[in-house]
């Protein structure tokens, strides 16, 4: 990887602030943006700024044969077949058609069963089935090393669990879920299987059929294409039976004064006006990542991680909260010090170094609060961070844990 070519690729890498060039370690949140990415949204405002599947026009047939192919490539991305890719807000919004769609299917005494490292956003809309349809919400619990503890899911999938939903890739601990293994026992009792992928497709070859998954949610964000477009895989034969949850113009094939007949895959699922923009984003950022390739992301994202985790070993008081094995976890540092607030921290180091960092409860709050109650530091690499900018980090650490001892 030719990484000075890369990194001109990114203008927020180019940012100098008081005479220090900004370092991004937030990449869990939200990954950098490059210019060919910024470029393809801007083409449509540009170009054939029209809404799509409107009109007979050149403006509207040219965003619309764009945006088709942006549903196209997104799926093929993931694996996908025809109709089986729904362009959402996001991984969030994803989630949430799935239990919308699905709700009316559930009844009280149902069990959905997920891990105790999921992000709210699989967490909270299963609590509203569990108020609104009395259903069963179980928690996988992890091991000591944060592992997934696959003999508890065991034990609480049962004959009466209706869905079971687990991250890929922790957005906290970091933790890689054999979300296969897991899913063939959601299979083995009749459930339904849904996977949040949004931390694991930036950083590795996702193939959603071969991970046996009913449902796979992520977002364009986490892989250097726009906010606010994501995408929803469902196996085809579900999203045929299942009823959309949001309703207007586009997801409809014909409306009467009483009745309405839904618009084929994927549109049943995709009312009013799309993120076009976002859609010719979302391809764009495809092809950047399938030009660098997950082999050349999955070396440089390694090299990072081993030379941040050593270096964070040896910080005073730093304790670390992750498998802290590159091939059981992403190229996320979970940390906290035993006597300086994560707050605290995070805010020296942007004051410092212009190191960008998360702090708090990184919308896990269950699993970080169980660790530290006033929540937790978390640093966290992609490809086109260096390891220049990880001995700054830790030089900076090093001199603030010093300053507040």
């Amino acid at each position: 990887m030719d990484l000075k070519r890369v990194r001109s690729d990114f203008p927020a890498l180019q940012r100098v602030v008081d005479g220090k060039p900004v370092i991004y370690f937030d990449n869990t949140a939200t990954s950098l943006k490059p210019r060919q990415v910024i470029d393809a949204e801007m083409r449509y405002y540009m170009d054939c700024p029209a809404n799509v599947h409107r009109g007979l026009h050149k403006l509207s047939q040219e965003a619309s044969e764009e945006y088709e192919g942006a549903h196209s490539k997104v799926g093929g991305f993931v694996g996908a077949g025809k109709g089986e890719l729904v362009f959402t807000r996001g991984t969030t919004e994803s989630i949430n058609l799935v239990m919308y769609s699905l709700m009316d299917s559930f009844r009280p005494g149902d069990e959905i069963v997920v891990s105790a490292m999921e992000h709210h956003a699989n967490i909270v809309p299963w609590q509203f089935l569990e108020r609104k349809r009395g259903v069963k919400l179980k928690f996988v619990e992890l091991g000591e090393d944060y592992s997934l503890d696959l003999e508890d899911l065991k034990g609480k999938v049962t004959g009466k669990t209706k869905m079971v939903s687990v991250a890929h890739v922790s957005n906290t601990v970091g933790t890689i879920n054999g979300v296969r293994a897991i899913g063939e026992i959601a299979h083995d009792a009749k459930a339904m299987f849904l996977v949040d992928g949004a931390q694991a497709v930036p950083h590795m070859k996702v193939d959603v059929k071969k991970l046996g998954a009913d449902f796979y949610a992520f977002s364009a964000h986490k892989m250097c294409g726009p906010t606010g477009i994501g995408a929803l895989y469902g196996r085809r034969e579900l999203l045929e039976r299942m009823e959309p949850f949001n309703f207007g113009g586009d997801m409809i094939s014909r409306v009467s004064r009483h009745g309405a007949e839904w618009n084929e895959l994927p549109y049943k699922f995709e009312a009013g006006t799309p993120n076009i923009a976002g859609a010719f984003g979302f391809a764009a950022a495809v092809d950047y990542v399938n030009g660098l390739g997950f082999d050349e992301i999955h070396a440089r994202e390694k090299k990072l991680f081993e030379k941040a985790l050593a270096g964070l070993e040896g910080v005073k008081g730093i304790r670390i909260h992750n498998p802290r094995d590159f091939a059981k976890q992403a190229a996320i540092l979970l940390f906290d010090h035993k006597s300086i607030e994560p707050h605290d921290l995070a805010l020296a180091l942007d004051e410092a170094e212009n190191i960008a960092i998360r702090s708090g409860m990184h919308c896990a709050e269950p699993l970080v609060s169980s660790i530290n109650q006033k929540g937790l530091d978390r640093a966290s690499f992609y490809f086109y961070n260096t390891e220049e900018e990880v001995d700054v980090f830790l030089r900076a650490l090093n001199e603030i844990v010093g300053a507040f001892g």
